[in-house]
């Protein structure tokens, strides 16, 4: 299998907000605010993902949208991978460029909040060699302002790019 990953272009927002939206229930359901929950509606991930096609990278497998990655300065804000890739090493390749691109935006160190509760991804992103730096509520933006949302924080060294 062959994973390309490129900037994500208008044409692929359905793509990355059909994933993000199933991803995003599979992982945050039962873990976050109900408060949270309620304003993550199916459309708001479509209004969401066109408007933040500038931040993402998109996984391509076949012709395919196999996920996608959103990195603003120094943090990986989102990873996700459609159900139907995952365990295919498509969220390493993601990772991985995620990572490069947080080195080439002058970073040492790279960070990401993960919800308490999604045991698999902490555990995915320990295989990775992310660090666990502890509790902490991260602050989910939402159409007035944020909402604290019980995650811990994971850091990585990254290499600078020359």
């Amino acid at each position: 299998m062959t994973v390309i990953v490129r900037p994500a272009v208008v044409a692929d927002s359905d793509a990355i907000a059909s994933i993000w939206h199933l991803g995003w229930a599979d992982g945050h359901h039962g873990h976050v605010p109900e408060d949270l929950v309620a304003i993550r509606t199916k459309e708001s991930f479509w209004t969401r993902a066109a408007d933040r096609i500038d931040d993402a990278t998109v996984a391509v497998v076949d012709d395919d949208i196999a996920g996608f990655v959103m990195v603003v300065d120094d943090e990986v804000e989102q990873v996700y991978v459609s159900r139907d890739h995952r365990g295919s090493g498509v969220a390493g390749v993601l990772l991985s460029e995620a990572e490069r691109q947080v080195a080439a935006n002058g970073h040492d160190e790279a960070w990401l909040a993960v919800v308490t509760g999604n045991a698999r991804a902490r555990r995915f992103y320990e295989r990775c060699g992310w660090a666990d730096t502890g509790r902490f509520d991260y602050p989910a933006s939402v159409e007035r302002g944020t909402l604290p949302v019980p995650c811990h924080r994971y850091v990585k060294a990254v290499t600078s790019v020359s």
